[in-house]
């Protein structure tokens, strides 16, 4: 086996899309899950997304010179974040994730901190982050459904964040996760999903988006409810928001307000991490 891992580029989009689909839809299917992406155009969209974003970087692992594999590292914040991670079905099992892995993690060296989630049901790529270090932080449920947008708590405002809120933005997520997350959510608030929790004029919450992809915090959880509330008004339709379980009263209001479990994640992280003062949800890499 002549395994090469090398970078990204333009010709890979259509190949590593396929493989993406078909990696994800293989391992969902042998568990019976949905599978993460639906069909292969979305998961050329998410590798042709990834090649653009100047701040996102994606390898390929090469098997006698055909892409088998490929992988993307998050790098907007200090805290880098990996995912998805993906081996085409036929050469799972032969080395290829490990390699993407320690590429990974070599390119990440200078990084304080490195994240990622995987679906819990798939016991190999758990082992596999363990023994590179991964230590398991969270228990966490990819929730989805609609909800009844009820009048917001009393007293607490939400409205869209501007680009002057990153900073009050930035100081809740250090006290809530101890990092800043503050390009990532520049970029949120640049595409207008993101959106700020407010009692008597002081930020308590924010959310870069109310999807699987974004990440929200908030002082408690009768903030981050408010978010998602206001959410589910703007844009109805299906939500999917990944919430840690530990999380008993958000979970459970998620819950007994309509939202569904779709499958179990967990949350794993190497290098620094702190446990959440606060209430949050998470995204696909941290």
């Amino acid at each position: 086996m002549n395994l090469n891992i090398r970078a990204l580029c333009a010709q890979d989009v259509e190949c590593c899309g396929k493989i993406v689909y078909e990696a994800f839809r293989s391992i969902a299917e042998t568990h019976r899950f949905p599978p993460s992406f639906t069909n292969e155009a979305r998961g050329r969209n998410l590798v042709a997304f990834f090649l653009e974003h100047d701040e996102w970087t994606g390898l390929v692992a090469e098997m006698d010179g055909r892409p088998v594999g490929s992988l993307f590292v998050d790098e907007r914040d200090a805290i880098h974040g990996i995912g998805p991670v993906s081996v085409s079905p036929e050469c799972q099992g032969r080395g290829v994730g490990r390699a993407l892995m320690q590429a990974a993690l070599s390119h990440c060296r200078e990084a304080p901190g490195v994240r990622l989630t995987q679906d819990a049901f798939n016991t190999a790529s758990m082992a596999l982050y363990a023994s590179l270090g991964f230590e398991i932080r969270e228990p966490v449920a990819l929730l989805k459904g609609t909800i009844d947008p009820s009048a917001l708590p009393e007293r607490i405002e939400v409205r869209p964040l501007e680009m002057n809120d990153l900073e009050a933005c930035g100081r809740l997520c250090l006290r809530v996760h101890g990092i800043e997350r503050g390009n990532e959510l520049r970029d949120a608030i640049q595409g207008g999903g993101a959106l700020g929790a407010w009692r008597e004029g002081r930020l308590t919450g924010y959310s870069s988006a109310v999807v699987r992809w974004g990440h929200g915090l908030a002082e408690t959880d009768r903030d981050m409810r408010a978010i998602v509330s206001e959410a589910q008004r703007r844009w109805p339709g299906a939500l999917t928001l990944l919430v840690p379980t530990r999380q008993t009263a958000f979970f459970q209001w998620c819950l007994a307000r309509g939202l569904r479990v779709i499958k179990p994640v967990t949350l794993m992280t190497r290098g620094f991490y702190q446990e959440p003062r606060g209430c949050c949800h998470i995204s696909e890499t941290y």
